[in-house]
């Protein structure tokens, strides 16, 4: 009886073995992509909580952050860098969710992911240059810190053979497209189709190919559409260059196509200092800092330019 438990455990252990391989291949690209900011129990299940955009201490935060998601990479070396500068500010709060949906959760109050509610109010706030200038009153103080500019994310090799910026209106062509109603690049990424092919491409791309199911409009598009690109569910993603360069850091198998200048836009991003803020102090000095030396020369470790062009 013995022997036979123990042959049925023998095969059924290759079984096994399959099951979590395939269940590890599945979620190799899930972020989060950032390291573990300290050495606490540590519970992160990828595909299931894994809850990439909200950083560091939600308990009686001494600063609280609203960054735009597309700046989550540099976190990494942005945030100890400042703590070690200012040292008296070690419980800080950050969430990297699209522009437009933090600017909803500021005017909104609070916002809920699966069953967490946050409450939290913010001390900074950062988005595109115009998301700040349209709503100057909300803020006492505003900084231009860094910019960046459009390219297309693709699998490696190319395997769609992309040759330029108008193949986008292909029919074969799957898009990752962002959200223009909660994504300042989605906007940006839409004036590029008019300049590039005019009312014609912009209705292929933004309405046909909506409706054929070959673009997709993403919900949070710095986390979606390079994880699409990964898993091969779409061929091509307009996105900040930032970000191909941050999943080429990681080790992942993408690879940029240029978007020519008379389409493209060098996109500034700026930093407001609500005058709401719980933490004021500690808000001056992080803009201080943000605009400091150290700081920029760690945004262009990550690819990303001068505010000033």
């Amino acid at each position: 009886m013995v022997l036979r438990i123990m042959i049925l455990i023998l095969l059924a252990f290759p079984l096994m073995s399959n099951a979590q391989s395939i269940r590890e291949t599945e979620h190799r690209y899930d972020p989060p992509w950032n390291k573990p900011w300290n050495k606490s129990l540590n519970f992160t299940v990828k595909g299931v909580d894994n809850l990439p955009d909200i950083y560091g201490e939600i308990n009686d935060p001494q600063l609280v952050i609203f960054m735009g998601g597309n700046q989550f990479m540099v976190l990494d070396e942005l945030i100890p860098a400042f703590k070690k500068k200012f040292p008296q500010y070690q419980r800080i709060l950050i969430e990297t969710l699209p522009p437009g949906l933090l600017f909803q959760q500021i005017e909104q109050g609070t916002l809920t992911i699966g069953n967490m509610q946050i409450s939290v109010k913010p001390d900074i706030y950062t988005a595109g240059a115009d998301k700040i200038e349209q709503n100057m009153k909300m803020f006492s103080r505003e900084e231009a810190f860094t910019s960046t500019k459009l390219a297309l994310m693709v699998a490696k090799g190319n395997p769609k053979k992309i040759n330029g910026f108008l193949d986008l209106q292909r029919k074969d062509l799957r898009i990752s497209m962002p959200d223009k109603k909660i994504e300042g690049i989605g906007r940006t990424i839409e004036d590029a189709y008019l300049k590039a092919g005019g009312d014609a491409m912009h209705q292929r791309i933004m309405v046909e190919k909506v409706v054929e199911g070959t673009t997709y409009i993403t919900q949070i598009h710095h986390r979606q559409s390079p994880m699409r690109i990964l898993t091969a569910d779409s061929d091509v993603a307009p996105v900040w260059e930032t970000e191909i360069l941050y999943q080429q850091k990681l080790g992942h198998l993408v690879e940029s196509i240029t978007i020519p200048d008379e389409y493209n836009k060098v996109s500034v991003t700026k930093a407001g200092l609500l005058k709401s803020a719980l933490h004021r102090q500690a808000a001056q000095d992080f803009l201080d800092f943000l605009t400091g030396e150290e700081s920029q020369q760690i945004f262009q470790r990550f690819g990303f330019g001068p505010a000033k062009q």
